[in-house]
């Protein structure tokens, strides 16, 4: 997905909440004047792309190392990688599970701009992937913690920027 996709998808998106409206907003003034959006190292202000995981048992969060919150798994687009791509990668590096797509392709279901390390800002595209019912496995140093957790949990413990995106996401009942 070349970045006039990606900002056409951003822009299709109807927000779950007054946060993502205003990060959709950011996103749409930012986005055309990067050079390299995907790039982290061109430009402070870059796309980032993480997963939100569904399966069986709820959601999968892992304790971020360096910031000590329960995050959805993501990160850095490396080169090569469409958006959905790296959220796909970052799921099953911080992760350990086996990740897929929906049926029918990738599926953008929020955005969300927030501080990033190092002074960045970034731009943050959320794709809805599936697992099944297998416990996380994080390779190596990646997380501290990673785990399965209802939606209502999921949403007690995330930050503001994810906790909209859950609520909108969480299945009925």
């Amino acid at each position: 997905m070349d970045p006039d996709q990606l900002l056409a998808a951003v822009t299709a998106r109807t927000p779950v909440d007054e946060r993502e409206r205003f990060s959709i907003e950011l996103f749409e003034r930012w986005v055309p004047a990067l050079g390299r959006p995907y790039d982290e190292d061109a430009d402070p202000v870059h796309v980032t792309s993480s997963a939100i995981v569904a399966g069986p048992r709820g959601t999968v969060l892992h304790l971020h190392k360096r910031l000590g919150l329960w995050l959805q798994p993501g990160g850095h687009i490396e080169p090569g990688e469409t958006p959905a791509d790296g959220a796909r990668r970052e799921a099953e590096e911080e992760t350990g599970l086996a990740v897929r797509h929906p049926e029918g392709g990738p599926r953008l279901v929020h955005v969300d701009v927030h501080p990033g390390p190092k002074g960045h800002t970034h731009l943050d595209v959320r794709f809805l992937l599936e697992a099944d019912d297998a416990d996380p496995v994080p390779q190596g140093d990646e997380s501290p913690d990673v785990r399965w957790f209802t939606w209502d949990e999921a949403i007690a413990v995330a930050d503001a920027g994810l906790a909209g995106a859950l609520r909108h996401l969480r299945p009925p009942g």
